[in-house]
């Protein structure tokens, strides 16, 4: 009974020190490695995403004309750009707005790493068991815009306009987690505008059109 009792505790003491050494692999072996590939196939994902909501939005609810006012002088001088910043910060929140939905279901989906290649063997590439890597969108989505102002030449201005996006993920792989900032700047527009330009050069403050929502899912 005892030779039997200490048989029993000697395979359970194996078994012990092998899922030990095997978590100690997963966490100091793969699962830094899985967080690196992760960071870089999450982030470009969130990028992707972010760039998508811009250009969509942009590309149906976005007329210069409607949006952007140019004040001239008698003499044809531009004094005076004026943005309606209702209309922008209508865009900018609903860009927000969709880039929070993507970004959650994109997080819900997550991605699945395989062993075989966060391990970098190649004979057994994408085969064999996965390592699944989680997103939550955290902190807050924030959208704003820059205006820039360049001369074309004798008495033309290049207006442009640039939507800058700003949020955090934080992901997740088992009980390791990091935060990511995910940014991009993305130009909607460029228009040449015909005026003598003046001296001082004039730049557009935009400032006021802007929009920042809760990044995490609504409860």
């Amino acid at each position: 009974m005892k030779k039997k009792l200490a048989k029993i505790l000697i395979a359970l003491g194996i078994i012990l020190v092998v899922f030990s050494g095997f978590i100690y692999v997963l966490d100091k072996k793969l699962f830094p490695v899985a967080m690196v590939i992760a960071d870089s196939d999450l982030k470009s994902k969130s990028l992707d995403i972010i760039n998508r909501c811009i250009l969509n939005e942009y590309s149906k609810d976005f007329n210069y004309d409607n949006i952007i006012k140019i004040q001239k002088d008698n003499n044809g001088n531009i004094v005076l750009l004026r943005a309606d910043t209702l209309k922008l910060n209508r865009i900018a929140n609903t860009i927000a707005i969709e880039s929070k939905k993507k970004l959650a279901a994109l997080g819900r989906r997550g991605i699945k790493l395989y062993v075989a290649d966060i391990l970098q063997n190649s004979i057994v590439s994408e085969h064999g068991p996965k390592v699944t890597v989680k997103m939550t969108p955290i902190g807050r989505i924030e959208v704003k815009y820059r205006s820039e102002l360049k001369s074309a030449g004798i008495n033309q201005v290049i207006h442009r306009i640039y939507v800058e996006l700003k949020t955090k993920i934080r992901i997740v792989i088992a009980t390791r987690s990091r935060e990511v900032t995910v940014a991009n700047e993305v130009p909607i527009c460029e228009t040449v505008i015909v005026g003598k330009v003046p001296a001082t050069s004039i730049n557009m403050d935009m400032s006021g059109a802007s929009s920042s929502v809760p990044a995490a899912r609504d409860k």
